[in-house]
């Protein structure tokens, strides 16, 4: 009987590594996590590193115990590609050595981001108003405070492209990642020297451009000894995590996609390089064909529900906290934990409100769905600055990632958008079931389209409008309140 093929995916996420090996069909066999270890650079007042190796150490750790559990007599491994979080760069040396990398968390360029001009201009070319988070201004924090390690650097590659290059040594940058480092024309799908004169960071640094699904070649016969895997196992160019994850919901021209990870981007898929006269949203490249990704974003949301059920929930599971949570109706707990509107300013004081004295009706679990009830409102917030660009005129919207595990969450996101949430089957592990999309699509493999089941709101819409009521009285009055704090300093 003929074996079945399957593919290894890498993700290689901001809080930690993920390795599956996946059938044609999106079922995952087998997954490993291994934790990302960041170190300070005491150098910037806001820099972290990693280092290359030890991150590759991990991934290969990941592999071997995946490939473990999976039959060899049964299954044959045709193809690995790599996921990554976006921004991310690892800079190579003359030798093709990977020496640092600096995560998409990484801002040690901040201190020069008002020195950059042209910002108007920047944006038309790059979907983006430049600040610290891109690429490029980990580069320039480089050059300006640490010469000594901007002179080694010979290439910088996406932390993707640079996995791939370490399991095929051939060296590229995807579109997709490309968009996020501020050097890349995104209409024209280029390298810019408009954008190298302006930054003053030089282009000689980024490799040609490849493209999602194109094949790299087989893996090097070192890697393959050493992983225990066929030599003729080929390497499939990937992507960022929020464009392969984008994938898994299947989305057609015009939907949009809501991807509840570490942060939440809220994206519309669209034909044209579209941009926002008030430049509050990011036009990147897809990476699939032609198309292009409008985006808003709620920023830190999935981070805080993981470190609030640390603190509220450290030994039970998302099923007992849903069990636990109030009726909609009845939690008055407030909450503003740092999410974010795109194109406003971001709130740094927030916290939890509720009447006082304490009282017996509060508990975690009103703690936890005052969260819950913030990512949902600035998720919708966010969607509402793309309904403005372009209406929207679907009855649903698509969700995917480990957010999506909440049904509360999902039921508040239906009721601020009066919409259904459409749910694939893998949503939870969105960019991986992406990422085999990938493999199908480059092997010629039918690519299953999975189920997908909906949730729409049927409660009390009066609740959830009073509820969105306060809670952008509550934002409006921290944001002056900061304003005043911040006054008092000066």
């Amino acid at each position: 009987m003929a074996k079945k093929p399957v593919y290894l995916i890498i993700d290689v996420g901001t809080g930690n590594v993920r390795v599956a090996i996946t059938e044609t069909d999106g079922h995952i066999l087998s997954l490993s996590r291994q934790n990302m270890d960041y170190n300070r650079d005491y150098d910037f007042s806001n820099a972290l590193f990693f280092d290359p190796q030890v991150i590759l150490n991990k991934i290969f750790l990941a592999v071997k115990e995946v490939l473990l559990h999976v039959n060899s007599d049964e299954f044959e491994l045709q193809a690995i590609t790599v996921s990554s979080q976006r921004e991310g760069i690892v800079l190579l040396d003359m030798d093709g050595i990977a020496f640092v990398g600096y995560p998409n968390h990484d801002h040690r360029g901040r201190a020069w981001e008002q020195s950059i001009g042209n910002k108007d201009r920047i944006y038309k070319l790059t979907g983006r108003n430049p600040t610290s988070l891109f690429s490029v201004f980990k580069l320039i924090g480089t050059k300006k405070k640490q010469p000594n390690v901007f002179q080694k650097i010979h290439k910088a590659l996406s932390i993707s492209d640079w996995v791939q290059y370490e399991l095929s040594g051939k060296m590229g940058y995807e579109h997709s990642q490309a968009s996020e480092t501020l050097l890349y024309d995104v209409a024209k799908m280029s390298w810019s020297k408009e954008l190298e004169k302006i930054f003053e960071i030089p282009l000689e640094f980024m490799p040609d451009l490849h493209s999602s699904g194109d094949i790299l070649g087989v893996v090097k016969p070192e890697i393959a000894k050493n992983l225990m895997i066929s030599p003729e196992v080929v390497i499939i160019v990937g992507g960022s995590d929020t464009q392969l994850a984008i994938m898994s919901t299947k989305p057609a021209i015009k939907d949009i996609i809501i991807v509840s990870g570490t942060t939440t981007p809220c994206v519309k898929l669209v034909s044209e390089y579209l941009l926002d006269k008030s430049q509050r949203t990011w036009t990147g490249r897809h990476t699939v064909g032609k198309q292009f990704v409008l985006e808003t974003n709620a920023g830190v949301t999935g981070l805080n529900i993981q470190k609030l059920k640390a603190l509220l929930y450290p030994s039970e599971g998302y099923e007992q906290i849903e069990r636990e949570l109030p009726n909609i109706d009845s939690n008055e707990t407030l909450a503003s934990l740092g999410s974010t509107i795109s194109g406003k300013s971001p709130l740094n004081l927030g916290g939890f409100f509720f009447d006082v004295p304490i009282g017996n009706n509060l508990g975690r679990a009103e703690i936890f769905d005052a969260a819950l009830w913030d990512i949902a409102c600035s998720i919708y917030e966010n969607y509402c600055i793309l309904n403005e660009l372009e209406p929207d005129n679907m009855d649903y919207v698509w969700g995917c990632g480990g957010g999506f595990q909440s049904p509360r969450l999902i039921n508040y996101l239906s009721g601020l958008l009066k919409k259904e949430i459409r749910i694939r089957k893998g949503f939870n592990q969105a960019s991986v079931s992406g990422a085999t999309v990938v493999c199908n699509e480059t092997l010629g493999f039918d690519s299953k389209v999975p189920d997908f089941y909906t949730i729409k709101f049927d409660g009390n819409s009066e609740v959830i409008n009073r509820r969105y009521t306060q809670w952008k009285s509550l934002r409006k009055a921290l944001h002056n309140f900061e304003t005043e704090i911040n006054s008092s300093y000066e």
